[in-house]
Protein backbone atom coordinates (compact mmCIF):
# COMPACT_ATOMS: atom_id res chain seq x y z
CA UNK A 1 0.00 0.00 0.00
CA UNK A 2 1.00 3.37 -1.19
CA UNK A 3 2.09 6.06 1.83
CA UNK A 4 -0.34 8.75 1.70
CA UNK A 5 1.15 12.37 2.65
CA UNK A 6 -0.76 15.84 3.07
CA UNK A 7 0.62 19.36 2.57
CA UNK A 8 0.01 19.70 6.71
CA UNK A 9 2.73 16.34 6.65
CA UNK A 10 5.12 18.28 4.39
CA UNK A 11 4.83 21.37 6.04
CA UNK A 12 4.80 21.15 9.46
CA UNK A 13 3.78 23.70 12.49
CA UNK A 14 6.69 24.16 14.87
CA UNK A 15 6.25 27.47 16.86
CA UNK A 16 10.29 28.52 18.11
CA UNK A 17 9.15 29.17 21.62
CA UNK A 18 7.55 25.63 21.64
CA UNK A 19 11.13 24.46 21.54
CA UNK A 20 13.62 27.07 21.76
CA UNK A 21 15.89 25.04 24.90
CA UNK A 22 15.64 21.89 22.10
CA UNK A 23 16.81 23.75 19.82
CA UNK A 24 19.65 25.82 21.48
CA UNK A 25 21.00 22.35 23.04
CA UNK A 26 20.72 20.40 19.66
CA UNK A 27 23.07 23.75 18.22
CA UNK A 28 26.21 23.16 20.63
CA UNK A 29 25.06 19.59 19.69
CA UNK A 30 25.52 19.97 15.95
CA UNK A 31 28.46 22.99 16.56
CA UNK A 32 30.87 19.68 17.93
CA UNK A 33 30.54 18.18 14.94
CA UNK A 34 30.82 20.49 12.32
CA UNK A 35 33.46 21.25 14.03
CA UNK A 36 34.83 17.44 13.61
CA UNK A 37 34.46 18.22 9.99
CA UNK A 38 36.12 21.45 9.88
CA UNK A 39 39.52 19.63 11.61
CA UNK A 40 39.60 17.46 9.03
CA UNK A 41 38.66 18.29 5.41
CA UNK A 42 40.77 20.81 3.72
CA UNK A 43 39.79 24.46 3.07
CA UNK A 44 37.06 25.10 -0.01
CA UNK A 45 36.18 28.80 -0.17
CA UNK A 46 33.42 30.52 1.84
CA UNK A 47 33.98 27.57 5.09
CA UNK A 48 32.09 25.53 2.04
CA UNK A 49 33.85 21.99 3.88
CA UNK A 50 32.44 22.29 7.28
CA UNK A 51 28.93 23.07 6.08
CA UNK A 52 25.92 19.49 7.25
CA UNK A 53 23.30 18.57 4.80
CA UNK A 54 20.11 17.55 4.79
CA UNK A 55 19.16 13.95 4.53
CA UNK A 56 16.75 11.71 4.32
CA UNK A 57 16.95 10.84 8.28
CA UNK A 58 18.40 14.57 9.51
CA UNK A 59 21.33 16.36 9.04
CA UNK A 60 24.80 14.64 8.04
CA UNK A 61 28.67 15.85 6.97
CA UNK A 62 28.72 13.66 4.02
CA UNK A 63 32.10 11.99 3.99
CA UNK A 64 35.05 13.12 5.64
CA UNK A 65 38.58 12.61 4.47
CA UNK A 66 41.27 10.63 7.17
CA UNK A 67 44.14 9.11 7.77
CA UNK A 68 43.16 5.57 6.75
CA UNK A 69 40.36 6.39 4.72
CA UNK A 70 37.01 8.04 5.64
CA UNK A 71 34.12 8.40 7.74
CA UNK A 72 31.14 10.61 8.23
CA UNK A 73 28.52 11.55 10.99
CA UNK A 74 24.90 11.91 11.24
CA UNK A 75 22.33 13.23 12.96
CA UNK A 76 19.32 10.57 12.86
CA UNK A 77 16.03 12.98 13.28
CA UNK A 78 13.77 9.58 13.46
CA UNK A 79 15.57 7.15 15.57
CA UNK A 80 17.26 10.12 17.30
CA UNK A 81 20.85 8.65 17.35
CA UNK A 82 23.82 10.05 16.03
CA UNK A 83 25.79 8.07 14.23
CA UNK A 84 29.75 7.73 13.11
CA UNK A 85 30.28 5.43 10.23
CA UNK A 86 33.74 4.18 9.04
CA UNK A 87 34.93 3.28 5.41
CA UNK A 88 36.24 0.04 7.91
CA UNK A 89 33.15 -1.40 8.60
CA UNK A 90 32.36 0.02 12.37
CA UNK A 91 29.87 2.19 13.67
CA UNK A 92 29.48 4.06 16.81
CA UNK A 93 26.40 6.04 18.38
CA UNK A 94 25.36 8.38 20.96
CA UNK A 95 22.03 8.66 21.80
CA UNK A 96 19.96 12.04 21.49
CA UNK A 97 17.98 12.65 24.50
CA UNK A 98 17.87 14.91 27.13
CA UNK A 99 21.27 15.41 28.25
CA UNK A 100 23.83 18.36 28.90
CA UNK A 101 26.14 19.50 25.86
CA UNK A 102 28.91 18.53 28.42
CA UNK A 103 27.69 15.01 28.28
CA UNK A 104 27.39 14.96 24.55
CA UNK A 105 30.72 16.15 23.97
CA UNK A 106 32.26 13.51 26.38
CA UNK A 107 30.32 10.57 24.57
CA UNK A 108 31.20 12.29 20.82
CA UNK A 109 34.86 12.27 22.03
CA UNK A 110 34.57 8.92 23.22
CA UNK A 111 33.08 7.61 20.04
CA UNK A 112 35.27 9.14 17.60
CA UNK A 113 38.46 7.59 20.11
CA UNK A 114 36.80 3.99 19.84
CA UNK A 115 37.06 4.14 16.11
CA UNK A 116 40.27 5.37 16.09
CA UNK A 117 39.79 9.08 15.52
CA UNK A 118 41.42 11.17 17.86
CA UNK A 119 40.24 14.83 16.61
CA UNK A 120 41.27 17.74 18.68
CA UNK A 121 38.48 20.82 17.89
CA UNK A 122 37.84 24.34 19.15
CA UNK A 123 35.97 23.12 22.18
CA UNK A 124 33.92 26.44 22.51
CA UNK A 125 31.18 27.48 20.03
CA UNK A 126 30.75 30.35 17.45
CA UNK A 127 28.44 32.73 16.79
CA UNK A 128 26.45 33.10 19.98
CA UNK A 129 26.97 35.76 22.52
CA UNK A 130 27.62 32.87 25.48
CA UNK A 131 29.87 30.45 24.12
CA UNK A 132 30.33 28.29 27.06
CA UNK A 133 33.29 25.35 26.28
CA UNK A 134 31.30 22.56 25.28
CA UNK A 135 32.88 20.63 28.20
CA UNK A 136 31.71 22.87 30.76
CA UNK A 137 28.38 23.25 29.61
CA UNK A 138 25.62 22.11 31.52
CA UNK A 139 22.96 24.75 30.88
CA UNK A 140 22.05 23.54 28.00
CA UNK A 141 20.47 20.05 28.42
CA UNK A 142 16.83 20.29 26.83
CA UNK A 143 15.93 17.62 23.52
CA UNK A 144 12.08 17.47 22.62
CA UNK A 145 12.32 14.25 20.56
CA UNK A 146 9.03 15.32 18.54
CA UNK A 147 10.21 19.25 17.48
CA UNK A 148 13.82 17.72 16.66
CA UNK A 149 11.96 15.38 13.90
CA UNK A 150 9.55 18.76 13.42
CA UNK A 151 12.17 20.75 12.47
CA UNK A 152 13.96 18.39 10.37
CA UNK A 153 10.91 17.94 8.25
CA UNK A 154 10.46 22.01 7.56
CA UNK A 155 14.80 21.58 6.25
CA UNK A 156 13.25 18.85 4.28
CA UNK A 157 10.89 21.01 2.46
CA UNK A 158 13.17 24.58 2.44
CA UNK A 159 16.12 22.10 1.07
CA UNK A 160 13.62 21.04 -2.00
CA UNK A 161 12.56 24.23 -3.08
CA UNK A 162 15.80 25.70 -2.67
CA UNK A 163 17.53 23.04 -4.75
CA UNK A 164 15.21 23.54 -7.31
CA UNK A 165 15.87 27.52 -6.98
CA UNK A 166 19.72 27.06 -7.22
CA UNK A 167 19.47 24.82 -10.35
CA UNK A 168 18.18 27.91 -12.57
CA UNK A 169 21.99 29.79 -11.67
CA UNK A 170 25.33 28.53 -14.11
CA UNK A 171 27.61 31.00 -12.36
CA UNK A 172 29.14 30.16 -8.87
CA UNK A 173 26.37 29.04 -6.62
CA UNK A 174 26.97 27.21 -3.21
CA UNK A 175 25.22 23.75 -2.39
CA UNK A 176 22.05 23.92 -0.50
CA UNK A 177 24.15 23.26 3.41
CA UNK A 178 23.62 23.99 6.43
CA UNK A 179 25.97 26.26 8.55
CA UNK A 180 26.16 25.16 12.50
CA UNK A 181 27.50 28.58 13.29
CA UNK A 182 24.21 30.45 12.92
CA UNK A 183 22.16 26.74 12.61
CA UNK A 184 20.49 28.11 9.13
CA UNK A 185 20.16 26.27 5.72
CA UNK A 186 21.68 28.43 3.22
CA UNK A 187 22.34 28.85 -1.06
CA UNK A 188 24.40 31.56 -2.55
CA UNK A 189 24.68 32.86 -5.58
CA UNK A 190 27.79 34.71 -6.99
CA UNK A 191 28.41 37.97 -9.50
CA UNK A 192 31.76 37.09 -9.82
CA UNK A 193 33.27 39.98 -8.53
CA UNK A 194 35.41 40.63 -5.15
CA UNK A 195 33.66 42.10 -2.29
CA UNK A 196 34.70 44.51 0.13
CA UNK A 197 36.42 43.23 3.34
CA UNK A 198 33.78 42.01 5.74
CA UNK A 199 34.00 44.44 9.34
CA UNK A 200 33.49 41.04 11.31
CA UNK A 201 31.54 41.53 14.75
CA UNK A 202 30.01 38.28 14.87
CA UNK A 203 30.19 36.99 18.15
CA UNK A 204 32.71 34.63 19.09
CA UNK A 205 33.96 34.68 16.12
CA UNK A 206 37.09 35.71 14.18
CA UNK A 207 36.59 38.69 11.37
CA UNK A 208 38.66 36.32 9.89
CA UNK A 209 36.00 34.28 9.39
CA UNK A 210 33.86 36.37 8.02
CA UNK A 211 36.20 38.27 5.16
CA UNK A 212 36.31 34.38 3.80
CA UNK A 213 32.52 33.83 4.37
CA UNK A 214 31.74 37.12 2.00
CA UNK A 215 35.12 37.62 0.38
CA UNK A 216 32.96 37.83 -3.63
CA UNK A 217 29.73 39.30 -4.17
CA UNK A 218 26.72 37.72 -3.29
CA UNK A 219 23.35 37.05 -3.31
CA UNK A 220 21.99 34.60 -0.52
CA UNK A 221 18.85 32.94 0.77
CA UNK A 222 17.59 30.45 3.18
CA UNK A 223 15.92 29.18 6.39
CA UNK A 224 17.01 29.98 10.04
CA UNK A 225 14.64 28.17 12.96
CA UNK A 226 13.98 32.12 14.88
CA UNK A 227 12.92 35.87 13.03
CA UNK A 228 9.58 34.56 13.30
CA UNK A 229 6.89 32.70 14.86
CA UNK A 230 7.55 29.43 13.44
CA UNK A 231 11.09 30.39 12.02
CA UNK A 232 11.31 32.46 8.92
CA UNK A 233 13.43 32.69 5.44
CA UNK A 234 15.45 35.00 4.92
CA UNK A 235 17.42 36.84 1.58
CA UNK A 236 19.84 39.64 1.14
CA UNK A 237 22.79 40.75 -0.71
CA UNK A 238 26.66 41.72 -0.11
CA UNK A 239 27.36 44.22 -0.01
CA UNK A 240 24.06 45.55 -0.12
CA UNK A 241 23.61 47.58 -3.87
CA UNK A 242 21.99 50.72 -3.50
CA UNK A 243 17.95 50.51 -3.54
CA UNK A 244 18.08 46.72 -2.73
CA UNK A 245 15.89 47.36 0.86
CA UNK A 246 13.26 49.60 -0.81
CA UNK A 247 12.63 47.04 -3.75
CA UNK A 248 9.46 45.68 -4.37
CA UNK A 249 9.18 41.44 -3.88
CA UNK A 250 6.86 38.93 -3.07
CA UNK A 251 4.31 37.47 -1.75
CA UNK A 252 2.87 40.09 0.23
CA UNK A 253 4.28 39.07 3.19
CA UNK A 254 7.67 39.54 2.88
CA UNK A 255 9.19 42.31 4.25
CA UNK A 256 12.60 44.34 4.65
CA UNK A 257 14.13 43.87 8.46
CA UNK A 258 16.31 46.80 9.37
CA UNK A 259 17.58 44.67 12.15
CA UNK A 260 18.63 42.04 9.97
CA UNK A 261 19.39 43.99 6.65
CA UNK A 262 17.76 41.62 5.00
CA UNK A 263 14.41 40.28 3.75
CA UNK A 264 12.37 38.35 5.67
CA UNK A 265 9.54 35.91 5.13
CA UNK A 266 7.47 33.88 7.78
CA UNK A 267 7.79 30.36 7.55
CA UNK A 268 4.10 30.30 8.98
CA UNK A 269 3.11 32.52 5.58
CA UNK A 270 4.45 29.75 3.71
CA UNK A 271 3.01 27.03 5.60
CA UNK A 272 -0.63 27.99 5.46
CA UNK A 273 -0.45 29.24 2.07
CA UNK A 274 -2.54 27.52 -1.06
CA UNK A 275 0.42 26.40 -2.64
CA UNK A 276 4.04 26.56 -0.48
CA UNK A 277 5.74 25.41 -3.38
CA UNK A 278 5.42 28.41 -5.59
CA UNK A 279 5.09 31.26 -2.66
CA UNK A 280 8.69 30.59 -1.26
CA UNK A 281 9.83 30.31 -4.82
CA UNK A 282 8.20 33.80 -5.44
CA UNK A 283 10.28 35.23 -2.34
CA UNK A 284 13.76 33.46 -3.60
CA UNK A 285 13.62 34.64 -6.89
CA UNK A 286 12.09 37.84 -6.22
CA UNK A 287 14.63 39.19 -3.56
CA UNK A 288 17.34 37.25 -5.82
CA UNK A 289 16.35 39.27 -8.82
CA UNK A 290 16.22 42.76 -6.20
CA UNK A 291 20.16 41.96 -5.44
CA UNK A 292 20.87 41.14 -8.94
CA UNK A 293 19.06 44.19 -10.83
CA UNK A 294 20.31 46.73 -7.93
CA UNK A 295 23.85 45.09 -8.13
CA UNK A 296 24.14 45.07 -11.76
CA UNK A 297 25.02 41.73 -12.44
CA UNK A 298 25.42 39.91 -15.42
CA UNK A 299 22.40 37.59 -15.68
CA UNK A 300 22.02 36.67 -19.41
CA UNK A 301 25.47 35.08 -18.08
CA UNK A 302 24.63 33.50 -14.63
CA UNK A 303 21.03 32.72 -15.25
CA UNK A 304 19.37 29.15 -16.99
CA UNK A 305 16.66 27.03 -17.80
CA UNK A 306 17.19 23.75 -15.58
CA UNK A 307 14.50 22.35 -17.59
CA UNK A 308 16.47 23.12 -21.04
CA UNK A 309 16.83 19.32 -22.15
CA UNK A 310 13.57 18.17 -21.04
CA UNK A 311 12.37 18.58 -24.74
CA UNK A 312 15.23 16.14 -25.88
CA UNK A 313 15.33 13.76 -23.29
CA UNK A 314 11.74 12.96 -23.71
CA UNK A 315 12.35 12.84 -27.58
CA UNK A 316 15.20 9.85 -26.43
CA UNK A 317 13.11 8.25 -24.53
CA UNK A 318 10.47 7.23 -27.52
CA UNK A 319 12.89 6.86 -29.73
CA UNK A 320 13.90 3.63 -27.52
Amino acid sequence: MAIQRSKDQAWPTLRVTDWVETRDTLHMWIQIVGKVRLAYAPLLNHWWQATLYVTPRGLGTSAIPHQFGAFDIEFDFVDHQMRIRDSGGATRSVSMEPKSVARFYDETMRALHDLGIDVVIQSRPNEVEQAIPFAEDHRHTSYDATAAHLFWRQLLQADRVMGEFRAHFVGKVSPVHFFWGAMDLACTRFSGRSAPPHPGGVPSCGDWVMVESYSRELSSCGFWPGGGEEGAFYSYGYPEPDGFAKSPVSPADAFYSGEYSQFILPYEAVRTSGDPDSVLMEFLQSTYAAAARCGDWDRDELETDPRRWEEQRHMSERSR
